[in-house]
């Protein structure tokens, strides 16, 4: 069979520049879609539309494939025509200061509320002192004050004549009242008092027993007055308070009369106002005064603190439902936080210091949130859950849900809430996620699963031309001429890895844009060119490629074996591709075999020192199962085998050089030696058939680099599977040598054909009778196979002949 060699134009996709009517970008509009994303934008849609429980959305993609911006955009879309959402206030509960109630109001309202109860407060500051300095009230207050008095001296005047006409005295001493005789106006001293006659003072004694309960029964009444007394000044305090703060709060219950938790709450103010009257009637009292250090005046303010509104959030500037972008989602950044301050030496709070956490923000739009960062936050997953399910949210410590303290908090009303959540990650975070948390396929039912290519197509090309003009808009850029354009095109192409596809990898495409634009300012030109573009990927390439350069000049100097000439047996060229973060590089490696008889093991040397990976183990698992079913079907496998990847010192992974190593494995078994100017990769299943790998351009990239730095001899190529043909967008210097003859690609399908070129003999196909052609290779490796079966047999039977002849011998020793 004849295996034709891949024509230069079909070794790069080029984009024509013909196809594009314009000059330069700037005369194009920008792209008004997301291209490439069919499947992502109608799930987005779908999930925003839907307004059901857990219907939350989960965009998972590689990352720069413009995930966040997709969805931002689509969502501010989408938000600019939704209703805006309610303010959320906390303010106190003056019944349970330790649970602030939340109080719901229209748009700016929110704001507007605080204000106005600011500007209560401060009336009432000047209002209620006025109002008790009044000569109406101190009036009042007087003639309360008299009357009680009056009652009081009426009392004592009455005892007090009473005592009298029995010669008994009521006298005021520095302990209280007391009775004492008298006569002739004077009292009786206690000298005095011992020479009455025993009847005269046993009759004193009697009656100042009777007066002093007498006494005691209108000081007791006294009380009883007095507590009136002070229960009518309260009255009138409440009465005054009432006429400084009453028409006031009448005319904002009037201005709020539409929302009744409001009117509620100012009727709250205004029976604290009442009852707390005293605290503003001290006003200009405590100036000067202090506790514990802290000034009178500071301890004041701080109890009006209770009057405040605290708008925790307000969509008085908004236009639209809110899009929330969490870029931080700690548990407190998510759920809300109550803030203390320190006072007299120890931390206090109030609900004047209960902040809003993005769920608030969001709360009736869209929250975005990096999956990642998410799982990175302790307890935050989990706190976005809870909230989820109760559908609302409930503003607490972590040491309060999670139970590990006792001291008393506040205790906030809990907000009801209504967002759609969109998490942006990886596709395996996603995967892992939904496997390992039964709780999430319940609260996120939408993927949105972003692709990180796109079909090429002329229609495609035109769409991508003005992504490049919208990009260049957006970041300010030189206007790209259609030559470069093009020249995007197809680096985009090979960023995909596929000539048919187009990469939606749009951080790359803006890097390289904004490099492109660089180098065309170093230079002097307002319009970036093609040959600015590729001074961009070059330089690109040049700031990363050290270990490449390092690697080919070790090549170049045989510090690294590795023959680009001649023919060698059980020896070929494989390629590896090496990555060093988002760059990728082919590195040729020698791969030897070597057969002797065994029990039909093929030794991975890499796997035996623990540096080859399970995928490349199974790959080399499998050409056991090829050389047992391809040629020892009637008769035991007896070859004992091994492979190694020459001067490999690093873990090794994947089967691409499957097909390589069985090459050098034939090669051994059949002694026929191989083409050491061409090097092989791709993958091989147990019927020898050739199978795609990946990074074939860099592959076939690295092996060139490698016979240039020797010489390129018109003999040199590379094997690559006939599935990778599509996926080739080689170097221009490749395709330049291959259009010159002096390097050539061959897709091979099969193992024979890749025998075929190697070594320059026909493989063969068995005949009729079940036999290959002689001297072809399969009829080589067969022979050699068959050989090794009968040598084993011999062997085995010579070694069973021994153990015959000793045990007969023992039985004769015996007897």
């Amino acid at each position: 069979m004849t295996i034709e060699a891949l024509r230069p134009e079909q070794l790069r996709h080029v984009c024509d520049p013909a196809q594009f009517s314009f000059e330069t970008t700037r005369e194009l509009e920008d792209l008004g879609q997301t291209i490439g994303q069919e499947r992502a934008v109608g799930a987005v849609q779908f999930g925003m539309g839907i307004q059901r429980a857990g219907y939350n959305l989960f965009a998972l993609g590689p990352s720069g494939t413009g995930k966040r911006t997709t969805i931002s955009q689509f969502l501010h879309r989408k938000a600019s025509g939704e209703p805006i959402p309610s303010d959320w206030c906390y303010v106190n509960n003056f019944e349970d200061n330790q649970r602030p109630t939340a109080l719901r109001v229209p748009p700016g309202r929110g704001v507007e509320l605080r204000k106005d109860v600011e500007e209560l407060v401060e009336e009432l500051k000047t209002a209620v002192p006025a109002l008790f300095e009044s000569e109406d009230y101190q009036t009042r207050r007087q003639q309360l004050q008299e009357e009680f008095q009056e009652r009081q001296e009426e009392a004592l005047n009455e005892i007090r004549e009473k005592a009298k006409t029995r010669d008994i005295a009521l006298i005021r001493t520095p302990v209280g009242l007391a009775f004492a005789p008298i006569r002739d106006g004077e009292v009786v001293t206690p000298d005095e008092f011992q020479k009455l006659s025993e009847e005269r003072r046993e009759q004193v004694k009697e009656d100042v027993g009777e007066l002093q309960d007498e006494l005691q029964e209108a000081m007791r009444q006294a009380r009883q007055w007095e507590r009136k007394a002070r229960d009518r000044m309260k009255e009138l305090d409440r009465e005054v308070a009432m006429l400084a703060v009453g028409h006031r709060i009448e005319e904002l219950q009037q201005k709020y009369a539409d929302l009744e938790s409001v009117v509620a709450y100012l009727q709250a103010i205004k029976d604290d106002v009442v009852e707390s009257v005293d605290e503003f009637r001290s006003s200009g009292e405590a100036e000067g005064q202090s506790v514990f250090g802290v000034p009178m005046e500071r301890l004041r303010e701080a109890a009006f603190r209770r009057y405040q509104v605290n708008v925790v959030v307000d969509h008085s500037q908004s236009e639209g439902a809110p899009v929330i972008y969490e870029g931080h989602p700690t548990y407190n950044n998510l759920i809300g936080r109550i803030e203390h301050i320190a006072q007299m030496g120890a931390l206090v709070t109030d609900f004047n210091l209960i902040r809003s956490g993005s769920l608030h923000r969001a709360n009736g739009g869209y929250l975005i949130v990096d999956a990642r960062e998410l799982l990175m936050q302790p307890y935050a997953w989990e706190g976005l859950k809870r909230v989820l399910r109760a559908q609302e949210v409930r503003i607490e410590s972590l040491s309060q849900a999670l139970s590990l303290v006792s001291t008393v908090s506040l205790e906030p009303e809990p907000i009801p809430l209504s967002v759609k959540i969109v998490l942006i990650g990886e596709r395996l975070l996603y995967y892992l996620m939904n496997e390992y948390d039964p709780d999430f396929n319940e609260l996120f039912k939408v993927e949105a699963d972003f692709s990180d290519e796109m079909p090429r197509s002329p229609e495609n090309d035109q769409l991508y031309a003005r992504l490049v003009a919208a990009v260049a808009r957006h970041e300010e850029l030189r206007p790209f001429d259609r030559y470069a354009v093009a020249r995007v095109i197809e680096r985009s192409s090979r960023i995909a890895g596929d000539n048919r596809k187009l990469s939606t990898h749009l951080l790359s495409i803006a890097d390289l844009l904004e490099e492109a634009d660089y180098w065309a300012g170093q230079v002097g030109r307002d319009v970036v060119t093609a040959e600015d573009v590729e001074r961009a990927i070059g330089e690109r390439i040049a700031r990363a490629d050290r270990l490449r350069q390092r690697t080919q000049e070790h090549i170049a100097r045989g510090m690294i074996l590795l023959d680009t000439e001649g023919e060698k047996t059980g020896q070929v060229n494989g390629l590896s591709i090496i990555s060093l973060g988002d760059y990728a590089f082919g590195r040729p490696s020698r791969i030897t075999a070597r057969t002797r008889l065994g029990k039909g093991n093929v030794v991975d040397i890499e796997r035996e020192v623990e540096l080859g990976g399970p995928i490349h183990s199974k790959g080399v698992l499998i050409l056991s199962g090829f050389l047992g079913g391809h040629y020892a079907s009637d008769y035991p496998l007896s070859l004992s085998a091994s492979l190694v990847f020459e001067q490999s010192y690093a873990g090794i992974e994947g089967d691409s050089a499957s097909l390589a190593e069985l090459c050098a494995l034939l090669s051994a078994l059949a002694d026929l030696p191989i083409r050491q100017s061409l090097a092989v990769t791709g993958s091989v299943n147990q019927h020898g058939e050739v199978q795609p790998i990946g990074g074939v351009n860099e592959k076939i990239e690295g092996f060139f680099d490698a016979c240039s730095a020797k010489s390129l001899t018109g003999s040199q190529g590379v094997l690559i599977p006939a599935a990778n043909g599509e996926h080739l967008m080689l170097r221009e210097d490749v395709v330049e040598a291959v259009r010159r003859g002096d390097f050539h690609i061959y897709p091979v399908s099969t193992v024979d054909q890749g025998m075929e070129l190697l070594t320059g003999r026909p493989a063969g196909q068995r005949d009729e009778a079940g036999a290959f052609p002689a001297g072809s290779v399969n009829e080589r490796v067969e022979a050699r196979l068959i050989e090794l079966a009968q040598k084993q047999r011999d062997f085995a039977d010579g070694v069973e002949e021994s153990s015959s002849e000793g045990r007969t011998d023992s039985d004769s020793d015996g007897e």
